[in-house]
């Protein structure tokens, strides 16, 4: 069976365990190189990108996760695992001096403000069949700019608070997949379904 891991440092690793065992493949909580190393596809869940970064070099995962997708491993993050999987980061002033990276993109953190700011918005994305996706935004990033070989799979609205209308809130590059927002944090799994067959057809 397909096994995919999410990294247990920090953020919603139970829900996103949840959804991808009702996806159908092995999902568990990955803490130790061993672990790591033993999975077909990866999720990064949220939390705070400078704790994670310095839990996985206490852990003795970070260079190990930077070699795993240089090497290709399938990879999906979601909010503060976007901003981990981005070549660039800032978050206007105080740039984040390490990510995991893999995606060619510049990634604001915090963009659409505070906790306090948190919404939620119907977010259209390419190729997810089933109409749009209730996306919940909790202290999220979006995607400042993007490289030829990154495809933006989803934008906010008009509607959007703070002048964020029209951000890129979800990208591919590759096996790398990245949403902003929390999926995990609804009844939809179609984004975990998305990333699960992009975990088989790489181990295929």
């Amino acid at each position: 069976m397909t096994t995919v891991g999410v990294l247990a440092l920090q953020g919603d690793v139970r829900e996103h365990v949840a959804v991808l065992t009702a996806c159908g493949v092995d999902a568990g909580p990955v803490r130790r190189p061993g672990e790591l190393a033993a999975v077909d596809g990866l999720v990064l869940p949220g939390g705070e990108s400078t704790t994670i970064v310095r839990l996985a070099r206490s852990f003795g995962l970070l260079d190990l996760l930077r070699d795993r997708i240089k090497d290709g491993l399938p990879v999906y993050g979601s909010c503060a695992g976007m901003i981990l999987l981005a070549d660039r980061v800032d978050d206007g002033g105080s740039p984040l001096e390490e990510t995991f990276g893999g995606i060619d993109m510049a990634v604001r953190r915090n963009a659409f403000g505070r906790q306090v700011d948190s919404f939620e918005q119907d977010v259209d994305m390419l190729g997810l069949p089933g109409g749009p996706v209730h996306a919940v935004f909790i202290r999220a990033p979006w995607v400042q700019d993007i490289g030829p070989d990154v495809t933006a799979l989803g934008r906010v609205s008009s509607t959007a608070p703070n002048g964020a209308a029209g951000r890129i809130v979800a990208v591919r590059q590759g096996n790398l997949l990245a949403t902003s927002f929390h999926p995990e944090l609804t009844a939809d799994g179609r984004i975990h379904a998305y990333f699960c067959d992009m975990v088989r057809n790489t181990a295929a």
